[in-house]
């Protein structure tokens, strides 16, 4: 019979992870093992063991990250404990008792061989060795999968859990040249408290606006947002900001994207639509597919922290584990339902029908799931619609004209919505945004009939600017009839800085500025309008341009920039939309 102690931690479970229905095992915990590294470092890790599972083709499940070991961050590990696998929970190097010091991303890669082949010799390893884990563990996934796969195969994982993760974060911290602001001092600053123990902060942080934070956030030069947002220089930060070039010895010594073609085990992934990995997940996905080994890849409603994911997560990942390693047929579920509105995920049982084909989707707008044999689906086919000098957004080129705003990093466009690591993480209404001077919309006529999009949407903008450096932002949004404009997608490139590709102007002066935008799967409802906006920034998502050109750590002079579009029927700025018919 299960203790008060197994009961209450089932109902934490239930709690932490809503819609999920704990496994039949009771755990039982064994803390701060001692993990040795190669030189000498111990990291400290708990072991999580299933009371009385006696299925022998379970394997063990490893999962690092930098977040600590107890409370919420270990729900979903004891979740799956409770399905029947034995997890080891390792901090990273650094953090929570773990030796040494935490250095994102660099030692990721020797410290998780060192651990995955310590586990194998341990006496509770069942003989085969699977990772899981979301964001920073699933890039300590990545780190070792492949080049395990290559120099060590066995003792390389035999399959990957991968959630909201991957390979590469130079690409997502310097986004088309563009520097992930918010993410990245948020990020840091969260870190850096829990190194150094200041828990009142952290927690205090989570509950309200950190005013630290936001004053951070409009520092320039970026080089002195770390000091002002956590009291103190946090090194990585400053290699991240003092690196604009993803080429630089400091980014491609820590990047696994060339590994993943020689990951041969099964592989799992979950994202959302508004996930701030989204579009480097999905390459990966691509990049496996087009090798000869697609991933089961699950796309839902969600944010990078979504609650409503976490249920999900675990139902699927144990499906997918006894189906590859216990020979269990698939009866994984529907993974969410979505209300009448098609926006809010509810409460999932754990009954219902099989998984029909590799890739599930969620489509917004229409508020229901697809199994897809691929993604992007077949049939999808690009679109043309373009962008008018009267605002106007239509598949007729347009006859010419030049539409134009003045954008100034003093008063900086504002983000609205987006991909982030906030609390909102879903659609936001662009209404009010739409009316700032700063940022040009180009409406569609009202949608006789549906419209659904199914890929990467690519902005292709003429563009001119009276400043040397530039940022082109591009959002979609689904207006409705009663006037909101809910944010579809979006993406941001910039031009002009010391390591941002320059397609070079025309004649006039113009530049084809090519955006690629989030990835998407929505449909625009008959009686709907198709908006685009075109801005200059999105702050403090991304770091406000400057203007001058100058290394994005040490620029700290601002220039107001006149901004224009060029429609003209030669070449009219437009945006390609992929279109599914089914």
């Amino acid at each position: 019979m299960s203790t008060l102690r197994q009961r209450l931690s089932r109902w934490v479970q239930s709690w932490t992870l809503k819609g999920l229905t704990p496994g039949p095992y009771d755990i039982e915990l064994r803390k701060d093992l001692r993990v040795p590294m190669d030189d000498g470092v111990e990291l400290l890790a708990d072991l999580i063991t299933p009371i009385g599972a006696t299925d022998p083709g379970l394997p063990t499940i490893v999962i690092r990250g930098p977040y600590g070991r107890r409370g919420m961050v270990a729900g979903q590990a004891r979740a799956l404990a409770r399905e029947g696998f034995p997890v080891l929970f390792q901090s990273c190097r650094g953090t929570w008792g773990s030796g040494g010091v935490f250095t994102p991303q660099i030692d990721e890669q020797r410290d998780g061989m060192a651990t995955h082949r310590w586990v194998r010799e341990q006496p509770w390893c069942t003989g085969r060795v699977v990772t899981f884990g979301p964001s920073y563990m699933g890039f300590t996934q990545w780190a070792v999968a492949g080049r395990m796969t290559v120099d060590d195969p066995e003792n390389a994982p035999d399959a990957l859990c991968l959630l909201v993760t991957m390979p590469d974060f130079g690409a997502i911290t310097w986004d088309n040249a563009a520097f992930s602001l918010r993410n990245a001092l948020g990020w840091t600053q969260m870190m850096s408290r829990m190194i150094n123990r200041e828990m009142l902060s952290l927690f205090l942080g989570m509950l309200r606006p950190d005013r630290k934070l936001l004053r951070g956030f409009g520092t320039l030069p970026l080089s002195s947002g770390d000091t002002v947002a956590t009291g103190r220089a946090v090194h990585w930060y400053q290699d991240w900001v003092a690196h604009e070039r993803l080429t630089d010895d400091y980014w491609t010594g820590q990047s696994h994207t060339a590994s993943v073609t020689d990951i041969t085990a099964p592989i799992y992934m979950i994202t959302g639509w508004y996930d701030i990995f989204l579009p480097w997940q999905l390459r990966n996905h691509a990049t496996l597919t087009g090798a000869g080994r697609p991933p089961l890849l699950t796309i839902g409603p969600w944010g990078h922290s979504a609650p409503e994911m976490g249920a999900v997560a675990i139902r699927e990942t144990t499906a997918f584990l006894r189906e590859n390693f216990a020979g269990e047929p698939d009866g994984r579920t529907a993974p969410v339902r979505a209300d009448r509105t098609g926006t809010a995920p509810v409460r999932v049982d754990r009954t219902g029908a099989d998984r029909a084909a590799p890739v599930r989707a969620y489509l917004t707008g229409a508020g229901r799931w697809h199994d897809l044999p691929s993604w992007p689906p077949p049939g999808t086919a690009t679109r043309a619609w373009h962008l008018h000098e009267t605002g106007r957004l239509h598949p007729d080129v347009p006859d010419g004209g030049v539409s134009s705003y003045v954008y100034d990093p003093d008063d900086p466009t504002p983000a609205v919505g987006g991909p982030s690591l906030e609390p909102k993480q879903g659609p936001v209404d662009n209404a009010a945004h739409e009316a700032r001077a700063d940022v040009l919309v180009f409406r569609g006529d009202r949608l006789a009939a549906p419209v659904t999009i199914a890929g990467t949407p690519v902005a292709r903008i003429r563009f001119r600017s009276s400043r040397p450096s530039f940022d082109v932002f591009v959002r979609i949004c689904d207006v409705h009839p009663d006037g909101r404009s809910m944010s579809v997608c979006d993406g941001i490139r910039r031009i002009g800085g010391i390591a941002a590709a320059d397609p070079g102007p025309d004649e006039n002066g113009f530049r084809e500025v090519t955006v690629d935008l989030w990835p998407a799967f929505h449909t625009f409802a008959a009686g709907h309008r198709i908006s685009v906006q075109v801005s200059s920034g999105a702050h403090p998502r991304y770091a406000r341009n400057p203007g001058s050109g100058e290394p994005a750590a040490t620029a700290a002079e601002t220039h107001r920039a006149t901004q224009e579009v060029s429609h003209a029927a030669a070449h009219p700025s437009h945006i390609d939309l992929p279109v599914w018919p089914s």
